[in-house]
């Protein structure tokens, strides 16, 4: 009788265990084998078909991985991270050994996106952009702490206005975060994060209207037209088309469906139409505590005519129709005046964009009676010489003359030699001779350097 009931016993755990099987199988056929990944990717590249697993073994890990079987056709992210030394898994995690997609994606850090905000510090700081004595190196941290991140300055500008706090400096940021190395003299020690908890109305309003679906660093832009980007570093550092549409090979991402990146690409020669996903898109209105699109440009506006000449399309697209702007503000791309301190922050937390936008028109073009600061590169392990062997379009060397900021920043790529300066664009490699002011008759006053007085006599008719 005992052994009856332990036959029976084996018996149906055994047809569990195939049921279970054959569920499997189907929910599995139900996805695109990693085979017909590969088909497509074949069909798609013209290249004679090669059906088989792909196994890489990064130098950094020595551990397998097979991400390439599905992911066949998907770029090498950068030169300073390639695929042999790096592999995957050691930036977006995961299980590399799975040709399961629901398997091989658990653990992903950041979802598609392993340089979000919220998994920075691990994907991309640990022993490789953060941990460093010298603060210029600790890109994750500087970012945490950056206007950009932060919106310490906007959140506290607004919340003082409608009485939500007592005075304008801030307190909160999109996140809580902290700084016990305080270096600059504005820098804050402290924020946490911003919650409507006042019960004032127009706090709630403002987080459902900016906060979400702004434009900081850690929100999710819009899925419209223009606005199409990623989080974290990659907000800046992979480009996206305007329409959202992905122009690379892997196969496993859809050509058709707005929202991904044009290609798995990370690059520092960023073009002002990625800077634009976020900034000249609109105004927010205090008045109507809402975002108020441009309606010159899509989605409010009608799409740009195919024929319009670059140049006009350009023009069009950089700043808003308000906006006023001399000729170099629109031929250049904005990585070419504002520095990676400005943009990715220095380590301290700015109450404001104020206090950590420093460059100005002086800065290249002196004054009507002093030339621009200049700096001769002696140090091999100069933060300017590492920033140019990351960008394709412009090189510096030790011995090369330089603009330096006010705050001790090299420009790169701005030099002086034989008593001439050249910029080179970062995004695309063009040359820009310019003259400096001093010797040019113009008549601006030294103290009025903001650009609005340049305007006065430089500004572009639109």
């Amino acid at each position: 009788m005992f052994d009856s009931n332990r036959r029976v016993t084996a018996y149906l755990i055994s047809t569990i265990i195939l049921i279970a099987a054959v569920a499997l199988v189907f929910r599995q056929a139900e996805r695109q084998d990693w085979r017909a990944f590969q088909q497509t990717y074949f069909a798609r590249t013209g290249q004679p078909a090669e059906i088989h697993v792909r196994e890489i073994v990064p130098q950094l890990t020595g551990e397998p991985e097979l991400c390439t079987t599905c992911h066949i056709g998907l770029a090498e992210i950068s030169p300073s991270h390639p695929v042999a030394v790096f592999g995957c898994v050691s930036c977006h995690g995961g299980n590399g050994l799975s040709l399961d997609e629901t398997a091989a994606h658990t653990g992903l850090r950041g979802g598609k996106n392993p340089s979000d905000l919220r998994v920075a510090a691990e994907s991309c700081g640990e022993n490789c952009h953060n941990g460093f004595a010298d603060e210029s190196k600790n890109h994750v941290d500087g970012v945490l702490r950056s206007v950009q991140g932060t919106y310490a300055g906007g959140i506290a500008a607004v919340r003082f206005a409608f009485g939500a706090q007592t005075s304008a400096e801030p307190v909160m940021g999109v996140y809580h975060i902290s700084d016990d190395r305080i270096v600059s003299a504005a820098g804050v020690a402290e924020l946490s994060a911003f919650v409507a908890q006042s019960g004032n109305p127009i706090e709630q309003k403002f987080a459902e209207t900016c906060l979400d679906g702004g434009c900081h660093l850690s929100a999710e832009p819009r899925a419209e037209p223009y606005f199409f980007r990623s989080t974290g570093c990659a907000a800046c550092h992979v480009l996206y088309g305007d329409d959202g549409l992905y122009r690379g090979d892997d196969p496993t991402i859809p050509k058709d469906e707005p929202g991904h990146m044009a290609s798995h690409t990370l690059t520092t020669a960023i073009p002002f139409s990625q800077c634009n996903h976020c900034h000249n898109r609109g105004n927010y209105s205090l008045r109507q505590m809402d975002f108020l699109l441009r309606d010159d440009l899509p989605p409010a506006g009608a799409p740009l005519s195919a024929q319009m000449p670059a140049e006009g399309k350009r023009l069009v697209e950089y700043y808003q129709p308000i906006g006023e702007f001399t000729r170099c503000e629109w031929e250049l791309d904005c990585i070419d005046c504002h520095t990676a301190q400005e943009a990715m922050g220095d380590g301290d937390i700015h109450p404001n964009q104020q206090e950590m936008q420093y460059t100005q028109c002086k800065t290249c073009h002196g004054t009507v009676d002093a030339l621009p600061a200049l700096k001769t590169v002696t140090e091999a392990d100069s933060t300017a010489l590492r920033q140019a062997a990351l960008n394709p379009n412009y090189s510096l060397a030790v011995g090369d003359t330089v603009i330096i900021t006010e705050r001790g920043e090299l420009m790169g790529n701005i030099k002086f030699s034989d008593g001439h300066f050249v910029l080179t664009g970062k995004a695309d490699g063009k040359i820009y001779p310019f003259n400096p002011v001093m010797g040019s008759g113009c008549q601006q006053k030294v103290d009025e350097q903001e650009s609005r007085y340049c305007h006065e006599c430089h500004a572009v008719a639109r």
